[in-house]
């Protein structure tokens, strides 16, 4: 008889102990809490975030949650959707498991943690579950979702949300069940949406959807004990092929085998797309070595995976939104500005002149080669340049630089954060926020972190 995967998963989130946690394991936890934080702060006066706010129409300076570390609050799943729309709405945060973990986990484990009084050390544990149960489902299927037209952040999110929030609140392995059964039916999230407000809206919603899972679950709410390993469950509904594997596998690993020191989390430099980040790295470094200007070139060829070029699916963006999502954005932003930051992805910036010709020069060459150890990705990303006087240039990166691989310095790390607080005013509260998020294991509540905000 075939496991229950959606049991086991209950099972092992509602026995998961901060004490049982790898200090390595919860470094990484730590981690995504400070980089959430300081993005979701630098986002929160984007549009789409001043949208959701004012359309759901609970905020307030009562409720349960802190909206974006600012003085109004809201219940804890709106504080979640907004707090989850804020973090991604500039597409900074961080990467792993195929979308990005902490901007969906942190806001509903922080939303829910405020209301329910949640220790630090407790938040770490449901970062970590939700992370774990996250990772087992993309063990399931090797290929890309993104090819389907999946943004895996708001489909896998719910779920890990849910389960994340049911370990917060205590659920008993088969309630947890449950909470992460309805987790899966909440799942969405649409590639097409790309480059509008809607993407970081995905994150936004499967934080709620978590922190409402886990409620109902307690509740009593019912969903079905086989929803992820059903034919007609989760695992085979998103699935690119239908190629679903390992269902018979027992989940005892669980606890042993810690996923999330095997993907860790990648960290952002740059705003934009993260299948644009090996390019835009190689073209800094050619410009770090052999430095020339917009006029010198004639022609820049960007050479990444199918599926990566499928995602950076504007070739002639006109606002900052659209960029993020354009390989020609990030190669002309780069040899224009030498950089690829906040200031950079502006309407104004993207619409100058000199950058909408030097992108019109940008061509995007896919290869069907693969890197077996980053589904979806070529082994390497080139960028080759041509100059006006016939002098040609080349540069190929494996791993971006903030890669789990290569990853940040806590120094750079910390620059991050307090780049994100300097830019929305905030620059006088960063370095107590950023040691309280830091220290988070040892907190006695979510509270103390408002307080230092």
């Amino acid at each position: 008889m075939a496991t229950s995967i959606t049991r086991a998963l209950g099972t092992f989130v509602s026995g998961l102990r901060f004490e049982a946690i790898p200090a390595e394991a919860a470094a990484v936890a730590r981690m995504g809490f400070v980089d959430c934080v300081g993005v979701m702060i630098a986002g929160r006066d984007e549009p789409v975030v001043g949208i959701l706010r004012d359309t759901v129409g609970v905020a307030g300076p009562r409720g349960e949650a802190t909206l974006t570390f600012g003085p109004l609050r809201a219940p804890a799943p709106e504080a979640a959707l907004i707090n989850g729309t804020a973090a991604h709405a500039l597409d900074y945060d961080d990467v792993a498991l195929r979308g990005h973990p902490s901007t969906v986990l942190v806001p509903a484990i922080l939303a829910e943690g405020e209301a329910l009084g949640a220790t630090g050390a407790e938040m770490v544990a449901a970062y970590v579950a939700g992370y774990e149960v996250w990772a087992e489902l993309i063990a399931h299927d090797q290929d890309f979702h993104h090819e389907k037209g999946w943004h895996p952040t708001g489909v896998f999110g719910a779920v890990g949300a849910a389960a994340a929030c049911a370990r917060l609140r205590g659920l008993d392995a088969e309630r947890a069940a449950h909470a992460i059964a309805l987790g899966a039916s909440q799942s969405a999230g649409l590639g097409a949406n790309f480059g509008t407000m809607t993407k970081p809206f995905h994150a936004g919603r499967a934080a709620q959807a978590g922190v409402m899972s886990a409620r109902l679950a307690q509740a009593g709410m019912t969903a079905s004990l086989d929803a992820i390993e059903h034919p007609r469950g989760f695992l085979y509904a998103i699935s690119p092929r239908g190629r679903v594997t390992g269902l018979d596998a027992p989940t005892e690993g669980f606890g042993k085998d810690w996923r999330i020191l095997d993907h860790r989390l990648s960290i952002k430099k740059f705003p934009i797309c993260y299948c644009g980040h090996r390019a835009t790295d190689a073209m800094l470094a050619l410009l770090a070595r052999r430095p020339f200007r917009a006029e010198d070139v004639e022609a820049v060829q960007v050479v990444t995976s199918r599926a990566h070029a499928g995602t950076l699916r504007n070739t002639s963006p006109s606002t900052g939104l659209e960029a993020k999502f354009s390989a020609q954005f990030d190669m002309a932003a780069a040899v224009i500005a030498g950089k690829v930051g906040l200031a950079e992805l502006t309407d104004s910036f993207v619409q100058r002149p000199d950058v909408q010709a030097l992108m019109a020069r940008v061509t995007v060459s896919p290869t069907d080669e693969t890197d077996p150890a980053l589904p979806g990705a070529a082994p390497f990303d080139t960028v080759r340049v041509a100059l006006r006087g016939g002098e040609r240039l080349e540069e190929s990166v494996r791993r971006a630089r903030g890669h789990a691989a290569v990853p940040l310095t806590d120094a750079e790390l910390r620059a991050k954060f307090m780049d994100c607080l300097e830019s929305a005013g905030e620059g006088r509260r960063a370095a107590a926020l950023f040691e309280r998020l830091n220290d988070i294991a040892t907190l006695g509540a979510a509270v103390e972190l408002e307080a230092a905000a």
